[in-house]
């Protein structure tokens, strides 16, 4: 069986569980055309309607370098309307040029941001009310292969493999994640405060009253992450983030947040610093921490510049300036959600209320 069916079938059996009349929505550039038509496919097979969006190479740097300023507040009216009446959405991770808004005005790109963050909150709200779902998914291309330092071969193996397309029954072995994780988020359930210890790192926060989720699967493949939402307030003190991080194709690295009651107020990046701030200066709510996380995800073993899959790193935790998840208690929006990653397997814990839980990249 192709890889392309194989994830199509993942995609709409375990992560979307799509049934007869659903509507849902392919997103993609053209280089995955053929995940595009192998999940086409499969929803039809099932009795849903799929409705596809191709975008073109290169289409967000046209965007930004010829759009005129009121494209970027811009929202057609055909955009909500599938924000309020879709039922399912497959958006595939994949690009032949991972770097095309690197020359991008940061601006721009803040301002169009903001305004596509109304989108988010409709669909965050609908979900909340279990009308929709959705799965982010990878298509390897040789950019990305470039981006991870790997040759398009190893890279397509990396891929198959994170997301166990190598397990005899790719479903099980989601479902034995599932069952791991869960131990994890009962662990951590009914805890009032984590601190984070590392390199340039001691950062506290309040998690009282939050509910601890995993992500085993259903909204991004590969998985392998349990998160909450921060009380949006109670974020002290300093994390040095040391894996480098792509946000809209631009990427930051070595990147230090300083936070006092819940909010960023110093912030610097080695690489990116420019870019970091403007991000920071999306909205209101952009210098809060939105979510905290831990990346259970062995498979993944190292940094690939890309979030997808680097946030689930094993050995790892990551925090998301912005937007935070309703499902977890979080009140914060935003529309920015920007995950950064610490490894923490040399030296770096987690203590819950207290107490040492998490050593070196291991829950103990």
């Amino acid at each position: 069986m192709s890889y392309e069916k194989k994830l199509a079938q993942l995609l709409c059996d375990y992560s979307l569980k799509i049934k007869k009349d659903d509507l849902v929505i392919i997103r993609g550039e053209s280089c995955a055309e053929s995940l595009i038509k192998a999940c086409f496919r499969e929803i039809l097979l099932r009795g849903a309607h799929p409705l596809v969006r191709i975008s073109f190479s290169e289409q967000s740097a046209i965007f930004f370098k010829y759009g005129q300023d009121h494209h970027f507040s811009y929202i057609p009216e055909a955009d909500k309307l599938l924000a309020e009446t879709v039922t399912a959405q497959i958006a595939i991770d994949s690009t032949v040029n991972s770097k095309q808004l690197t020359g991008a005005d940061s601006y721009k790109i803040a301002i169009n941001q903001k305004v596509r963050g109304n989108l988010r909150d409709i669909m965050l709200d609908r979900e909340d009310k279990g009308e929709f779902v959705w799965v982010i998914a990878p298509y390897p291309t040789p950019a990305m292969a470039q981006d991870a330092e790997m040759s398009y071969e190893d890279y397509s193996f990396f891929v198959y493999n994170a997301c166990k397309l190598n397990e005899r029954d790719p479903v099980a072995a989601w479902l034995e994640v599932d069952k791991f994780q869960a131990d994890i988020v009962k662990l951590l359930t009914g805890s009032k405060t984590i601190r984070i210890r590392g390199k340039n790192t001691d950062l506290t926060m309040n998690v009282e009253g939050r509910k601890w989720k995993s992500c085993c699967g259903q909204r991004n493949m590969p998985d392998g992450e349990v998160f909450t939402s921060p009380v949006e307030n109670s974020a002290e003190g300093q994390i040095y983030f040391d894996i480098p991080t792509n946000y809209n194709g631009v990427e930051a690295r070595g990147v230090t947040l300083r936070f006092s009651e819940g909010k960023v107020v110093e912030a610097h990046a080695e690489k990116g610093n420019d870019f970091l701030l403007k991000m920071l200066d999306t909205d209101e709510g952009a210098r809060f921490a939105g979510e905290i996380a831990f990346g259970l995800n062995d498979n993944i073993k190292k940094e690939s510049k890309n979030i997808l899959f680097d946030e689930k790193i094993g050995q790892t935790i990551h925090i998301a300036v912005g937007a935070s998840y309703p499902e977890t208690g979080g009140k914060n929006r935003s529309a920015l959600h920007w995950d950064l990653i610490k490894d923490m397997k040399d030296g770096g814990s987690a203590e819950i209320d207290g107490k040492i839980i998490y050593n070196n990249g291991n829950f103990v």
